[in-house]
């Protein structure tokens, strides 16, 4: 019997789950177009590689990654690049950022697809194919997913964990991958397990998916492998990573620190199904599977391209005629989708079609009363109350104090709320305005910085120009005692100083002055020279005008330089 652990707090919501997977999964039809977002991940945008114009073959690399958090993009189809510029993105801000748009063609033609030979290749070169291959975290966090599989250094891996918790009411795209591709998923668990060497491998399902149980460890004993499957209690947020991990092994994670310096680290199950696809069949990541459920006429879960317009992906499921909105996610932690036009991304894992049937309006928000519920209910240990408080007073040093950087906005707090309080969305605003504030400092402190090196380097220049000076003049004085010494004149020997150099500086500018000076007269127009006599008595008549005229010309003007 294997021992769980229990984590604090944790909330039972309707799970909602039966309506989705009644039926087997189904490939969801090309649209009309494609748009692919290249920033899909967290860490470098990638680099566009291709432009409009060009045939795209599918699984061809068109977005490079940049940096080594980051993860490269592919063409889901073949097909023509009509264009690359910004299109809203699936965000609760609606921002735009840089997609590449492909129209295709319909002949699903692949790139010639290469498997890579993992078993016989060195660690950093399995991890770099699976860079280039585009795996990202799938559970929501979108984490590029080599830049995981490295142990802490003096950390022995101890646990390997699969996430199949699955957590959030109406997403069951997990459950159903794990039913139908059982076997990928071991066979890319194991490939994980050979990069990072942990000493046991635990694959956690929640006990409401027996289904995937029953399928996992059959493909487990299929593959001839040793990893437990262990079912644990369906409690909501028992699917996120920190919380499995409590539940499993029973550590946790200590503030500041990843799960690799306790000895653990968990990936999603469709995250590994991914890895196993880019390396045992060459295929790049570009599509997924994606629940459509709520309120529509047909739930299901659909295996469906990336860059997939949200609309189209919709239409599959039959919205009924009282649909009013799209969640992206679940209903803890998911957003309203800012644009039917968006496009599905390798982090979408769930369309829920919401109306005010399946989805009441929010009551008007009351007062805190101090109850204490969404301590009790919050997984982190936190005071949800008192960081609430101190986010409305804009007191964002103290909500620092009560740690709310450990939130995982899981929404348990507002779940529980009798004054129906969106907490999260007071935390929400909190961290994004402690950041735009460390943003500013870092920007101020970089402009100060960039001044205080230029006040540097001037003086540095500066002392450098007088440096230069004293040398010139102590050359001029050995040169004069050299020259004194060949004519048998004796000269005071002096060491130069500062003066000495100033004194050079000056003698320095005043002979530039001088030849600037000289320069100009040389320039100056001479149309006075070799007049003739009527010349001259034109220019007599005008003086003598000017002088009847009362006015007065300088002596030095009148002199003919060539009387």
């Amino acid at each position: 019997m294997f021992q769980l652990f229990k984590f604090n707090g944790g909330v039972k919501p309707p799970g909602n789950k039966a309506q989705s997977v009644g039926q087997p999964s189904a490939t969801a039809p090309l649209p009309a177009r494609l748009v692919v977002p290249l920033h899909q991940n967290i860490g470098g945008t990638p680099r566009p590689v291709v432009k409009a114009g060009d045939r795209v073959l599918k699984g061809q690399l068109i977005g490079e990654a940049d940096g080594w958090i980051s993860a490269a993009v592919h063409a889901p189809t073949s097909g023509m690049v009509r264009d690359i510029g910004a299109y809203v993105q699936p965000h609760p801000s609606g921002l735009s950022a840089v997609s590449v748009v492909i129209e295709p063609d319909g002949r699903e033609e692949w790139i010639e697809r290469q498997p890579v030979d993992y078993r016989n290749l060195p660690t950093d070169a399995v991890q770099t194919a699976i860079r280039q291959a585009g795996i990202v975290g799938l559970g929501g966090a979108a984490f590029p997913t080599h830049g995981k599989t490295t142990p802490a250094k003096g950390v022995p891996m101890e646990e390997l964990i699969i996430n199949g918790g699955e957590c959030e009411p109406y997403i069951t795209c997990d459950d159903i991958l794990m039913r139908e591709q059982g076997e990928g998923i071991v066979r890319g668990t194991a490939i994980i397990r050979d990069l990072m060497q942990p000493k046991k491998v635990l694959i956690g399902i929640e006990d409401n998916k027996p289904e995937a149980i029953a399928a996992m460890r059959a493909a487990v004993a299929a593959c001839g492998e040793n990893f437990d499957v262990v079912a644990v209690p369906a409690l909501y947020p028992a699917g996120s990573a920190k919380q499995l991990t409590r539940m499993l092994t029973g550590k946790e994670v200590p503030v500041g620190k990843r799960s690799t310096d306790i000895g653990t680290q968990c990936f999603n199950v469709g995250t590994v199904y991914a890895v196993w696809r880019a390396l045992a069949l060459g295929e790049p990541l570009i599509d997924r599977m994606i629940t459509v459920t709520g309120n529509v006429e047909h739930p299901r879960n659909w295996r469906a391209p990336i860059g997939m317009p949200i609309a189209d992906l919709l239409a599959l499921g039959g919205p009924k005629a009282d649909t009013d909105g799209v969640i992206l996610g679940g209903p803890m932690m998911g957003f309203v989708a800012p644009d039917l036009t968006v496009s599905t991304v390798k982090a979408t894992n769930c369309l829920i079609a919401r109306s005010r049937t399946l989805f009441p309006p929010a009551p008007p928000e009351m007062p805190c009363i101090r109850c204490g519920e969404c301590a009790r209910a919050c997984p982190q240990d936190l005071q949800p109350f008192e960081m609430y408080w101190f986010s409305r007073a804009r007191n964002f040093g103290k909500t620092q104090e009560y740690h709310i950087f450990d939130c995982i906005e899981c929404g348990c707090c507002s779940f529980v709320c009798p004054s129906r309080i969106p907490l999260v969305q007071y935390f929400r605003f909190a961290k994004s305005e402690i950041w735009a504030r460390e943003g500013d400092k870092k920007a101020a402190n970089s402009a100060k910085e960039r001044f205080e090196y230029k006040k540097a380097r001037e003086e540095r220049e500066k002392a450098e120009k007088a440096e230069k000076l004293a040398k010139a003049a102590a050359a001029q004085a050995a040169k004069k005692a050299a020259e004194a010494a060949a004519t048998g004149d004796s000269l005071p020997v002096t060491t130069p100083t500062a003066d000495d150099a100033e004194a050079a500086k000056k003698a320095a500018i005043a002979a530039a002055m001088e030849r600037a000076k000289a320069q100009r007269a040389a320039v100056q127009p001479r149309n006075t020279d070799a007049l003739n006599a009527d010349q001259q008595h034109a220019i007599d008549a005008v003086e003598a005008r000017r002088l009847q005229a009362g006015l007065e010309t300088p002596a030095a003007d009148n002199e003919n330089p060539s009387s």
